[in-house]
């Protein structure tokens, strides 16, 4: 499918409702196999016992996708099973009190292939796991290209030759690039199954943030990953070359299961080399009629690699005036606009650029977040008001040619961590740009901040970067931990504010 032409990607429980799409789409995937398909009592049985196990991902609108698993009492199994035994008695395997997650199902319709649902799928999986405290997530994965070497090689011997990449095998690779772990072969797995020859590989995949069951009152966390893009100044040849850096970073924080990627304020300057002969109004003028393209590119690129995109910041010219502007591209397929409400001096006297009058929080799947670009950070009116709906991260794309510059923007944005009681995420070019003008010179170090108390580190930070070197940033930063610190912090900056003297108000 063209990723140009979707308008919203949602991931939701299933609902005997989407019982009829679904038939069809196992029906077209199991056509070699009649009668193939879950009856309808069946997925009913499952919605009932086990709501969040059964998901679907809708593409504008039409079933895409589906994940169908169960949980276990694995011990009671064992390694040595098959998987009627898993499903048996219409899924009486299933308990409440098991400690693995068992995928029964997972598919793709073949119109939306290639847009990475089966890995959002995955990822679903992953944080219900860790969401339920449960051990691992457990299934039998098929060896579709097996029959093709079965006369050659012993099952054990293609599964190593697959992970050798020596050999290609779609659901082996696929299941190992998400992290599941070969456990051993199980034999006679799936009756009827001749392309792997009834063999089936044992997958796991075990949840690090596992805690044996306890009496103790505990608190779920919800981590957010972010990742923080330092991004090298160099030439391009064309917006089609820029894009595919760009892509570059977001495969590789994406393949770190980030939540956030962030660019930094302009990032796409490097495309104002050919407008070098123009004077400095009229090349930025140019370079904002990429601004558009730039988007809905980004946009794609966060539905199909699952990833919320910060754009960092473009000129984009608006009733004939020229702002600094930036979108939160959602992986869901939204957007949203955010502005830069302070040009510096020079933005306004080169540029002739003006600021936005938006101020606002955007909710997204991993929180309420603010952006505010560069400059804005030294002004903490702006994080206070943020604060006040409920922000818990603050990103910062910033742009700034020397280090002293660097240093306000640095300063200004911890402080506003420890003022705000939220974690801000800072990211900046790196880098030269010898023809292009008013952009010679870039300096800048990607840095998360937290709060300063004891949760959080001694100094602050949370992660940094390699100063001025172009590098990706990667850093979870935990939103419960936010919540504790507004209740029962050393101090509590937003709760012992005095009110009955000052406020802070928007007009």
């Amino acid at each position: 499918m063209d990723v140009s032409n979707i308008e919203n990607i949602e991931l939701s429980y299933l609902s005997i409702d989407d019982y009829e799409e679904l038939k069809q789409i196992m029906i077209e995937i199991y056509s070699d196999k009649p009668g193939g398909y879950w009856r309808k009592e069946q997925i009913q049985k499952l919605i009932n016992i086990f709501p969040e196990g059964q998901v679907v991902i809708k593409v504008n609108g039409k079933l895409a996708a589906c994940a169908l698993s169960i949980i276990v009492d694995y011990k009671k199994l064992g390694d040595k099973h098959t998987y009627k035994q898993i499903t048996r008695d219409n899924f009486s395997t299933h308990t409440q009190k098991g400690d693995v997650l068992y995928g029964i199902e997972v598919f793709v319709s073949e119109e939306f292939r290639g847009l990475r649902l089966g890995r959002r799928l995955y990822d679903y999986r992953k944080d219900l796991c860790e969401r339920l405290n449960l051990k691992s997530i457990i299934f039998g994965g098929r060896m579709p290209n097996y029959h093709l070497y079965a006369d050659k090689l012993s099952p054990r011997e293609y599964i190593r030759s697959v992970r050798l990449k020596e050999m290609d095998d779609p659901v082996l690779n696929f299941q190992i690039s998400n992290n599941f772990q070969p456990v051993r072969v199980l034999r006679g797995y799936l009756q009827g199954d001749e392309e792997s020859n009834e063999y089936a590989v044992l997958m796991r995949w075990d949840n690090i943030y596992y805690e044996e069951p306890t009496e103790e009152a505990t608190i779920a966390k919800k981590i957010v990953r972010l990742g923080l893009i330092q991004w090298q100044m160099r030439s391009y040849q064309n917006l089609d070359d820029m894009m595919q850096q760009a892509e570059f970073f977001i495969d590789a924080v994406s393949g770190y299961r980030c939540d956030f990627a962030l660019f930094p304020e302009f990032f796409n300057a490097p495309l104002m080399a050919q407008y070098n002969h123009l004077s400095e109004p009229n090349a930025i003028r140019e370079l904002a009629k990429y601004t558009e393209e730039i988007v809905n590119n980004m946009s794609e690129l966060a539905i199909s690699y699952n990833i919320n995109i910060l754009t960092g910041s473009m000129p984009e010219m608006r009733d004939n005036h020229l702002y600094n502007v930036g979108y939160l591209c959602r992986r869901d397929g939204s957007r949203e606009k955010y502005e830069k409400l302070h040009v510096t001096p020079d933005e306004a006297r080169v540029w002739g650029m003006q600021g936005g009058d938006v101020v606002k929080t955007f909710d997204t799947d991993c929180g309420k977040i603010g952006v505010l670009i560069c400059y804005d950070v030294e002004f903490p009116e702006l994080p206070r008001l943020l604060a006040d709906e409920g922000m818990q991260i603050l990103f910062v794309p910033f742009l700034t040619d020397t280090q002293n510059g660097y240093s306000r923007v640095r300063h200004c944005a911890q402080a506003r961590a420890i003022e705000n009681e939220c974690y801000v995420a800072i990211a900046g070019c790196v880098g030269n740009l010898p023809k292009v003008h008013n952009m010679d010179i870039q300096y800048g170090q990607a840095m998360v901040f937290t709060p300063c108390d004891f949760a959080f580190p001694t100094n602050g930070v949370k992660a940094e970067a390699t100063p001025n070197t172009e590098m990706i940033l990667i850093a979870d930063v935990d939103l419960d931990l936010l919540n504790e610190l507004n209740q029962f912090g050393s101090v509590r900056n937003l709760r012992d504010r005095r009110k009955d003297i000052y406020t802070l108000t928007r007009r």
